[in-house]
This record gives C-alpha cells, structure tokens and sequence, in this order.
C-alpha cells in the first residue's frame, strides 16, 4: 500500500508540473501522450487505493488565472469531459440513444453572454470556478456577432480558436524561430487574452459554439440538435458535427479521421454528447465530469525506430533546441525522420541516449514526437560546447523548465539578437533590418558594429544580389538606415542592449541629466542611483557598459553616423506633473497604452508598472472591476480613473 501511495504522490507532482508548465507557460516538459498514460495511471491506483489528493489533477480542472483581465466567478462549475480512446467506448456510453458526435476543438472555452440582442458579456472558462472577462476582446473576434435576432437573454459555450492557416501567417512575420508560437492553441490563449484588443483584432481569432446553456422563452423540442440549428440561424458557427447511433458512431468517427490530417482549425479528438437534452441533465455528474457527454481521444497511431543522433539547433536567443534524428518511419501516411524533444527536461525524463529503441507518433495526427523510449539507455551527452561558436553552454531552469544555453556574448545567435534589439520599433526603428536580413549581412562580414549598418552603401552591389533581395529592396532599407540618422537620445541609450536598461529607464536617465548626451554617457554611481527606479545592481551595470573600451569605441564611431534630435519641453506647468500613474486594462481613446504614456511623461508625469504607496492614480477604464491593481489601489486609497477622468485632469 505505501508503495502505491508513493506512487500517487510521484504521478500528482509529475502531472501538475506538466499542466503548469502546459498552462502558464505556454511550454511543454512531456509529450501529450505520456501526460495521458501517467493519467490513466494514476486514476486507476487513485481507484484501487481510495486514496485521492486535494491537488490531484483527477479532481482539479485547468490552470490558474494569472492574468490582470477582470475575473469572475462562473454560475455553475466548467467541468471537463471524461475521455475514451476506443470506438467501443463511445458505443457503450451512448447505448440505444441517439448522439451528437463533434470535433473536440484546441484553443480556449469562452463563454458569451446577449441580452436585447447585444453581445454584453464574454468569459473565458479560466480554472473552471473563475473565469476571465475578455469582452472587449471577444467583440473583434473574426466571426462573433454582436449584435443577434433574439431579445432574450441567450448564453452559449464555445472554442476560441486560431487555424493553422493564420497561425503559419502570424509565426513566418517573427524573424526569430526561437521567439516564434509552438502551436495555435498558445497563439489563441495569449490572444485572446490580450489586455489591447487591437492585437486580438490582428490575430483572426474564430469562435465555434458546442452548447447552449440558455435561451429565454424558446423551445427546442428537448434536441440539441435543435439548438444547433437555432445557433446556426442566429449567425453563430457551430462546431461541425453529426448525429449519430450506436450503429453508426464508428463510421462517424471514421469520417472525421479522414478529415484531420488537412483540417484547418485545431484539434484533439471528438465530443459526443446525448441528443436528449432532459436525460442528459437527469444523469448529473461527478465531481470533475458531466455525465450527460464524453470525449474521444484520437488513438494516436505510433512507430518504433532507432535514435541515430540528437542534433541541437541553437536558436537566436542564445538557446539551444534537442531535434532527435532517427530512423525514417511511416507515420499516418507520411515518412518521418526528425522531432523536436523541445527541451532538457524532456531529454532527462525520457532517459534518451544514442541506439535507443523509442516510439513515435504524431501529436494530434500531425506533429513528430517522442512517445516513448523503451530502452532508457540514459546515455545521451548534453553538449558543454555551442554548436554555433564553440563557447560553453550551460543548463539553466526557469520556472519548472531545464533549457541548454550558449554561456558567450559573442555568439553569433546573441549577436544577431544585439542587433536585432538595436533596429527594433523603440530604438533605432530601420524598417527592413529583420533578423534573416541580419543574419545574412553579418555573415558576409559586411556588418561588425552598430556604426557599419550605416555605411553599408559600401556593399551596394553585392547586397542587390543577395537572394531575396533587389535593388528596390536596398533602396527601400537605405532610405530606412538615413531616416534613422535622426534620433532621440532615450532611444539611442536603449538601443545599445545595456543590462536592465529598457526603455523607461533609458528615459528616465536622459530625463535624469536634462538630456545632456556627456553627462547621460559619463554618470558615476552616485548620480544614478538617487534616480528613482535606479538601484545599485542596474547603475553598476550601466557604469560597467560605458567604461568598456570596445563599448567606448563603437559607440564613438556610432556617434558620427547619427543626429541626436532636440529633447521635447516637458509641461512642468501642468495639474499631472511629478504625479505618478500605473495604466491597466485597454485603451480607447489612444492607439496603445504606449501612447497614454508618452503623453503623461510629456506633461511631466511619471508611469510604473505596479500600484504602490507612491501610486497617485490607477488609470483604468473599468472603474468598478476587481482586477488585482483595482483591489490594490482602493486599499491604498488611490484614486482610479477612467480615460475620459484623465483627459479631464490632464487638460484643466
């Protein structure tokens, strides 16, 4: 027995690890495979023992909210499905009555709130208990109405999603592959819960609803089939589906089989759910599954091969990615040879070495993983040098996530991101300077200082011949490079990458030393760190910067290249000056909250991230919420105001 609850123990912290890892940090330490079978086991023992744990993700539904969205506790719990993998299954659960069988979509549950007709609130379904209200967001979704025929109050459930199509799109606009999103359901998450809804807007987020949960006054002849179709009228996309018996169910599932390997919008499985509506209700539920559906798991098709060698493939950011090469195998129709083991903590749990005996299959029917490795040789050597410089590498964990990294600054993939963050929108701002184009010209040695990316007319014809590139191209990036001759003295501080120093502190300094391009790039300990925001560990490292020789020189040749424009006067005269603000929430009479800022330090105002005892107004459109800063600004008795609230004040 003390063996068995040893491992119940084990299998909770393995599993919960997984889910926040999965969750809150949009990364993965197992394939969804393995998370399914340590599931399956720990179930049974928890059934065999009677022994259930109040953290044991057998009872606990989804992630916790750590967003700053207003949250709000949902009518009834958002319980998640039970699960099946065979045919057999799902004849069983549905008997001798008649089914809804429906995709199983992978994005985010949201539910939607109209009353007269007008979209008034939408919900995510959070941890199940706690939702987060992403209203504002929901109205720019792709395909949600906001307006609808009926004048009753009608709430329905369903999937936020982005297709595979747009997430390809959105991931080929980021330069940098280590940067770029691991699959639409992460995309769809942080999309759809974006505090500026001008970003979800861009993302092409589409919602298919899978159940009603109220609509006033109507009657659908106790058919969810019924209600589908009334959601169809109304204008909603519903989730595809087909009704279906114990005598058809399989060739249903077959049916969208055939579908997934092409099917646009993602997606793990299939819902079958029963037809009737008061018996599915009659049934109730358990304390984590309804009763009335259950969910149908693709019953993934897997191959064993050889692992003939682990390559690692450092990325841009310094980090170095496992791709596990193995023998060439068939899986659901196509040959394949590689797979991303993403990470360290993969590598470790699956115990890899070179001639191991392990098993694939596709995740979802479309991605390579590691299912399994029956060998466990353990033998794998994580390499102590970069495969890129030749420097050492080392582990580091973030969060519950082992990742390999290159240890040199000179690496080609930091140097690459040094200049990358030099051209980006808030410092030097050259348009047409992208991380591949970088690359490239660093390559060809035609880039080795800040200063050269000015003087690249030295290299005209050759980078016209350069793939990809033209004559029209280079006229466009020199045009680029000269508009950005002229800059500001807070954004050309930022742009040098020093330690800890974003851009709010790059203006607070050159704020600090009105601006005075000496006395920023000459300031002594002492003077910084009186500089509120500036404390000893970020002045030491901006001391350190600008006392480096090779830091000295380049930044000497840079000079040369560029113009450092006039300081705007700041209105010491007006009713925010020397006020201190923190922003939340979305804004609707600026383009971003960037913008709100930038105006409140024109006027001499002051923006931070986090509500203190220093705080002197919480600037929030949702006055009345309960948001974390909301809460924390009425305990401090800190006025918060609305935009229209701050305008007011910014004007008189």
């Amino acid at each position: 027995m003390d063996e068995k609850l040893t491992r119940i123990r084990e299998l909770i912290d393995l599993l919960n690890q997984a889910g926040r890892a999965y969750y809150q940090e949009s990364c993965e330490i197992m394939s969804n495979l393995e998370y399914d079978r340590l599931y399956d086991e720990l179930g049974a023992l928890e059934k065999e023992t009677g022994m259930v744990y109040g953290d044991s993700p057998t009872i606990n539904v989804g992630y916790e909210v750590v967003s700053e969205l207003p949250k709000e506790t949902h009518e009834s719990p958002m319980l998640s499905l039970d699960k099946t993998k065979s045919i057999q299954g799902l004849v069983d659960f549905l008997g001798d009555r008649k089914g809804i069988l429906s995709w199983k979509l992978d994005g985010l549950t949201v539910v939607l709130t109209y009353k007269e007709g007008k979209l008034v609130k939408a919900v995510t379904r959070g941890n199940g208990q706690v939702g987060e209200v992403i209203t504002n967001n929901a109205r720019v979704f792709k395909n949600i109405p906001v307006s609808i025929p009926f004048q009753g109050e009608l709430i329905l459930r369903g999937e936020a999603v982005i297709k595979y199509s747009d997430f390809e799109k959105i991931n080929q606009t980021i330069e940098d592959v280590g940067a770029r999103y691991k699959n639409p359901r992460n995309l769809c998450s942080g999309s759809v819960r974006q505090l500026n809804n001008k970003i979800t807007s861009e993302r092409n987020v589409n919602f298919f609803a899978f159940t009603l949960v109220k609509a006033e006054n109507e009657d659908f002849e106790n058919s969810m089939e019924k209600q589908f179709e009334f959601l169809t009228s109304l204008g909603f996309s519903v989730v595809e589906y087909q009704a279906v018996t114990g005598e058809t169910v399989e060739t249903a599932v077959a049916r969208f089989a055939e579908k997934i390997e092409h099917f646009d919008i993602p997606s793990d499985g299939l819902v079958l759910i029963f037809d009737d509506l008061e018996y599915g209700r009659s049934l109730g539920s358990t304390s984590k599954f309804p009763r009335n559906g259950i969910a149908f798991k693709w019953a993934d098709e897997t191959a064993k091969t050889t692992l003939l060698e682990m390559e690692w493939s450092p990325s841009r950011t310094g980090l170095i990615n496992p791709v596990a090469i193995f023998e060439p195998v068939e899986l659901e129709g196509t040959t394949v040879s590689r797979a991303s083991v993403h990470n360290i903590s993969i590598v470790e749990g699956l115990e890899l070495g070179i001639g191991d005996e392990i098993e694939i299959y596709k995740a979802n029917m479309i991605i390579p993983q590691i299912a399994e490795n029956h060998t466990r040789s353990n033998q794998l050597i994580i390499p102590d040098k970069c495969p890129a410089c030749g420097e050492a590498t080392e582990i580091r964990q973030i969060n519950d996530v082992k990742s390999l990294y290159c240890t040199n600054p000179e690496c080609v993939a930091k140097k690459i991101k040094k200049f990358t963050l030099f051209v980006s929108r808030d410092a030097l701002n050259i348009d047409g300077l992208s991380e591949e184009t970088l690359e490239k010209l660093i390559d060809r040695g035609f880039i080795h200082s800040y200063a050269d990316i000015f003087r690249l007319e030295r290299y005209e014809e050759e980078i016209v011949n350069m793939y990809g590139f033209g004559r029209r191209s280079y006229h466009h990036l020199q045009d680029s490079v000269n508009h950005a001759r002229n800059t500001e003295l807070h954004a050309l501080i930022y742009a040098l990458g020093i330690p800890n120093i974003g851009l709010s502190n790059a203006k607070m300094i050159c704020r600090a030393f009105d601006y005075d391009i000496e006395k920023v790039i000459h300031a002594t300990k002492e003077d910084l760190i009186i500089i509120e925001g500036i404390g000893e560990v970020i002045a030491d490292a901006y001391i350190d910067y600008f006392h480096n020789e090779k830091n000295q020189k380049n930044l000497n040749e840079l000079l040369k290249e560029l113009k450092i424009a006039e300081p705007e006067k700041i209105d010491t005269d007006s009713q925010i000056a020397g006020k201190v603000f923190v922003i939340t929430g979305s804004v609707e009479h600026f383009a971003n909250r960037n913008e709100l800022k930038a105006l409140i330090e024109s006027k001499g105002g002051k923006v931070t991230g986090s509500v203190t005892s220093k705080t002197d107004y919480l600037i929030n459109n949702d006055v009345t919420s309960n948001s974390s800063k909301n809460k924390k600004a009425r305990e401090l008795e800190i006025p918060i105001l609305s935009e229209e609230d701050f305008l007011k004040l910014a004007t008189d």
